[in-house]
């Protein structure tokens, strides 16, 4: 049973569709990425499965409920830019975030205790948050979004604003949760997302273009490019590489020609054949296989 269905969901500003009749679903204890450019409209998808913002059109479903009821308790959201009261420790921080969850004071103290040592903070927690780093505003954001114990995380570019060592340790924090909820999170950096996301969804212009597993998306777009050498006559010898049918496409770069293949293994067995039958003077054959982020580069997000 589908943890949240997304159905036909949709979002106009000033008549302008930001998002375009969006539909999607997954199950429980997954983690789920929603890569796309700037501008792609993660953010507002977000906002509406958060609650804060109304859909123009559509449905979302959670946890079987009917579409029309409340199911935000069972949420947890990070903003992108989340706001802290600077003044406040982060004890005092999350302790009134769990106050606001109805939790008696002294449980929300408690919990706010654990929290505090699972994200890591455990021996700053009672230093002003004006003095955390923003890795270590992300991660007391992310405690106060789990607060409540959500069966769903919602992350809004959770490692976007960091340096290298931030998003290091937010990424471990996400790769530690997903083993105890669902989440799903929104990113530009396809790398991230495919180092601890079971499934990506791929967003460009409101609408979601491709949707899978890291493997399903590799094997139904995988390419290769094959680098080779030849003693002279390069563009003779395109146009010969450009006649085999498993070439796709071609390009000469420093003297080298670059070919593209959906199939590796007949394109390798025609290029020799035809190498050792037409005497060519091959001396460079590498293949360079197309990684993930050369496809979400290359256009299978961008239309």
């Amino acid at each position: 049973m589908p943890l949240l269905t997304v159905t036909n969901l949709s979002k106009t500003f000033d008549e302008e569709p930001v998002v375009n009749h969006v539909s999607f679903e997954f199950e429980h204890g997954k983690t789920i990425a929603l890569i796309g450019p700037n501008g792609s409209g993660k953010t507002t998808i977000l906002r509406m499965l958060a609650g804060l913002l109304r859909p123009t059109t559509g449905t979302v479903q959670f946890n079987n409920r009917q579409s029309h009821e409340d199911y935000r308790s069972f949420i947890g959201y990070l903003p992108q830019c989340p706001i802290f009261y600077s003044w406040m420790s982060g004890q005092e921080f999350l302790t009134y975030c769990g106050e606001l969850t109805l939790m008696p004071t002294d449980e929300a103290n408690e919990v706010a205790d654990r929290l505090l040592d699972k994200v890591g903070l455990y021996e700053v927690k009672d230093k002003r948050i004006s003095t955390y780093s923003n890795g270590m505003k992300q991660r007391l954001g992310i405690a106060q979004a789990i607060i409540h114990q959500p069966k769903l995380l919602l992350l809004d570019e959770p490692v976007a604003s960091l340096d290298p060592m931030g998003r290091r340790e937010v990424l471990t924090l996400l790769g530690a949760l997903k083993k105890e909820m669902t989440i799903l999170f929104s990113t530009h950096l396809l790398m991230d997302a495919v180092q601890i996301s079971d499934e990506l969804l791929l967003l460009n212009k409101g609408c979601i273009v491709e949707s899978g597993s890291k493997n399903e998306l590799s094997a139904k777009y995988q390419t290769a490019t094959i680098e080779l050498e030849f003693y002279n006559n390069l563009e003779g010898y395109e146009r010969k590489v450009q006649q085999l049918p498993s070439i796709t496409n071609s390009y000469i770069k420093k003297n080298t020609l670059h070919v593209t293949t959906s199939n590796v293994t007949r394109a390798r067995e025609e290029i020799f054949e035809a190498a050792l039958h037409e005497n060519w003077s091959l001396t460079h054959f590498t293949i360079l296989p197309t990684s993930l982020e050369d496809l979400f580069m290359k256009g299978v997000t961008v239309t």
